[in-house]
């Protein structure tokens, strides 16, 4: 039997082979890379504070694209969706899922109410401000989408196509890993 060391010896160092042997190397973990982020999982930072204090501005948040594969989005998910107002469908917008085909959203004196009952929201960051009362009927199919910092938020209060289809929405977010890891499925 041969030893290790001899083993060496009777393959002498061949560059090629190496240059070879990392490429491979490389293009295997781009292809994995590109699968992944196709596929399973779907990667966003959230720009501005309009979900603040459950993601920070700046933070970058993993969601599941199979996730709504399986099951329609529920209340209260957060969820990476095309904005609906942009025809390019480029630009992402992450917010949480508050009216769910079919219902009624009104929001008066600063509550949400989702079919006449006020919606208990422990995740917002601070009373909204009082409005103008606004009524929303969320057609079958689509999704009424709003910000945890409401006093601050660009959402389907405001935006001139107020609902997001399902086939919008990308993924669920699960968890924040920049700068601080945190589950945010709960």
């Amino acid at each position: 039997m041969d030893t290790e060391k001899e083993q060496q010896e009777k393959e002498p160092f061949s560059l090629k082979k190496e240059i070879i042997s990392w490429i491979w190397i490389i293009i295997t973990a781009a292809a994995i890379a590109f699968f992944l982020n196709t596929f399973i999982i779907a990667n966003s930072r959230v720009p501005s504070g309009s979900m603040e204090n459950t993601i920070m501005t700046g933070d970058r948040v993993i969601g599941s694209r199979l996730s709504y594969r399986f099951h329609d989005p529920e209340r209260g998910d957060i969820a990476i969706f095309h904005f609906p107002d942009d025809p390019s469908g480029k630009t992402l917008y992450v917010k949480r899922v508050i009216g769910l085909p079919g219902e009624t959203v009104d929001i008066k004196d600063g509550q949400v109410y989702i079919n006449g009952e006020a919606l208990d929201e422990p995740y917002i960051r601070e009373p909204m401000d009082p409005e103008e009362p606004m009524h929303f009927e969320v057609p079958e199919g689509c999704y009424f989408m709003m910000g945890d910092n409401r006093n601050y938020s660009s959402d389907a209060r405001y935006w001139t196509n107020h609902y997001v289809e399902k086939d919008q929405i990308i993924a669920k977010v699960m968890f924040r890993y920049f700068p601080n890891i945190a589950w945010l499925d709960e």
